[in-house]
């Protein structure tokens, strides 16, 4: 299995540079495949910062890469449900944040009353606007 960093995810996502793309494109293809939370996170930030992309493209993207056979995310069933949480409108970060202390912890806490109202409406964690 081969881990994958943040920059082979986003050329296999974006084909901006032709000769990296096809080199990621073939280690996806030639191997089972990795992607850490961190990478999601990152990635997910770099497509909407330095490529511009909106939600829907992003959410594509991340959607498609996760649903190759060969690749496996890091907790998937919290990034599913991350995912679910971006595409119903939170900021992907928060969504991953909230989901991975599904399990973890009883209450999530965070100075964003902005994000936890709109996590209170999407999803069943218990919020503290501290």
């Amino acid at each position: 299995m081969l881990a994958v960093d943040t920059n082979l995810v986003v050329r296999l996502l974006t084909n901006d540079e032709p000769a990296q793309a096809k080199r990621a494109a073939a280690a996806f293809a030639a191997n089972e495949i990795y992607i850490a939370k961190s990478v999601l996170l990152e990635t997910e930030w770099v497509l909407r910062f330095s490529y511009r992309l909106d939600r829907v493209a992003i959410l594509r993207g991340l959607v498609a890469l996760l649903g190759m056979a060969q690749v496996t995310a890091e907790d998937s069933v919290r990034v599913t449900a991350a995912l679910d949480w971006y595409q119903a409108g939170m900021e992907f970060a928060d969504a991953l944040h909230l989901a991975s202390s599904i399990g973890n912890a009883q209450r999530f806490g965070t100075f964003d009353a902005k994000m936890a109202r709109r996590a209170r409406a999407i999803t069943p964690i218990d919020i503290a606007v501290i």
